[in-house]
């Protein structure tokens, strides 16, 4: 006989919904002949019928776009019946429904959404962004769900109400609406003389709509800039 609590605590949740979370770190997708793409390699376990198929980066269009600007998602195309779980270095799962609406998110935080939701990899049009190198997202727009991960529990900014600024490398996602350019801050004559603030870079928004930050600094190098993940 085995005693404690693990096999209770940790029964399998029971959703009706397509995207549901098992727990904070793991995604349940349930298939129903509704395909989904999923980050390549995600996937912990499924029951049922489930067939994988890589699709890369999404096509020519796409992959020329990743070669060019070191942004990329690769992706794989889930299919069948039954129950997948998804997860990514045990990141803290987030999980969105867009109603024919878009967002702008971090090539490294995209864990899966369903295939009906539109993507394309696009260089923000911002001002300051020639001074990076170029700084590069991944567009999810339309109607389904969208499931992105994150280091720790993150924090929604409102932009419409006060000048928002942010660590390029903190930033998840941001939705329609909100605009970007980045800003360079040395911290004045004496912070440089001494090395600088080591905050050089940061991204500045505004517009209206919600700026998602994680409490990290990790995003892979190429998420979100050229050069860098």
């Amino acid at each position: 006989m085995i005693h404690g609590d693990l096999f209770q605590s940790a029964r399998e949740t029971e959703t009706n919904r397509p995207f549901a979370l098992q727990n904070s770190k793991m995604l349940k997708v349930t298939l129903a002949d509704q395909p989904i793409l999923a980050r390549t390699g995600s996937m912990v376990a499924y029951q049922g019928q489930v067939g994988f198929e890589n699709v890369g980066s999404g096509g020519i269009g796409r992959m020329f776009k990743a070669a060019a600007t070191g942004e990329g998602v690769p992706l794989m195309r889930c299919t069948g019946r039954g129950e997948l779980f998804l997860a990514d270095q045990a990141s803290e799962v987030q999980v969105l429904y867009l109603e024919d609406d878009m967002i702008s998110v971090n090539g490294a935080s995209v864990l899966a959404f369903s295939e009906g939701v539109a993507w394309d990899i696009h260089r923000i049009a911002a001002k300051g962004a020639v001074m990076t190198g170029g700084l590069f997202n991944v567009s999810l727009r339309g109607t389904g769900f969208v499931a992105v991960t994150t280091k720790g529990q993150p924090v929604a900014l409102d932009v419409t109400s006060a000048p928002t600024f942010a660590d390029p490398q903190a930033v998840v996602l941001w939705t329609a609406g909100v605009t970007m350019d980045v800003r360079v801050d040395t911290g004045g004559v004496k912070s440089l003389l001494r090395g600088g603030s080591g905050e050089t870079f940061q991204l500045a928004f505004g517009g209206q709509g919600l700026v998602v930050v994680q409490p990290s600094e990790n995003v892979p190098q190429g998420a979100g800039s050229q050069g860098g993940a």
